[in-house]
């Protein structure tokens, strides 16, 4: 079980692998009954409770301040609670650092090639063609995270690598 309520903020492009490490993660930590775990993902909260906005520098960072609000609720009353979001700007997971209760932010690092290459959602594909406007990595910027805790590189790791790099930091840091 969980001592308290924790924050684990997934960063990266699309495609990189956020939510699929996100729910192996939920699936382990609910199998090692560590306490109550909610997935924030980005889709999700879009389509329910940001489905107001758009994808300008100033709605992106307001999708963020809401979902940083719901994780800050969250973790605050002892839930593990997972973020994956792309999250393009640094100001905005440093305001979700301040915010959230034991913020780990975690870097799902993956070469824009391979993004492109798997396309999972035929996103870069319409970005490159100029049918995407406002693109992260494609015509709107995503700036890396300077020191995150953890740094998963989906382009050279399995899945079960980078859950097990997670799980293993959460012993180490006694968060489980």
């Amino acid at each position: 079980m969980s001592k308290e309520g924790f924050t684990l903020w997934f960063t990266g492009w699309s495609g990189a692998g956020k939510t699929t490490i996100a729910m192996a993660i939920e699936e382990e930590l609910k199998k090692r009954k560590m306490g109550y775990v909610q997935r924030l993902d980005g889709d999700l909260v879009r389509e329910y409770l940001c489905h107001d906005l758009g994808f300008s520098k100033e709605d992106r960072n307001e999708n963020i301040r809401r979902a940083t609000f719901v994780a800050e609720m969250l973790s605050k009353n002892g839930v593990i609670t997972l973020v994956s979001f792309i999250s393009p700007y640094r100001s905005l997971r440093e305001y979700a650092r301040i915010r959230c209760h034991n913020f780990t932010e975690i870097y799902v690092k993956c070469d824009r090639d391979i993004l492109i290459e798997r396309d999972v959602k035929g996103l870069y594909k319409k970005a490159l063609a100029n049918e995407i406007s406002e693109f992260t990595g494609i015509s709107d910027p995503y700036e890396e995270p300077l020191n995150p805790e953890l740094v998963l590189d989906t382009g050279k790791e399995e899945v079960s690598e980078s859950v097990n790099k997670v799980i293993k930091y959460l012993y180490e840091e006694q968060l489980i």
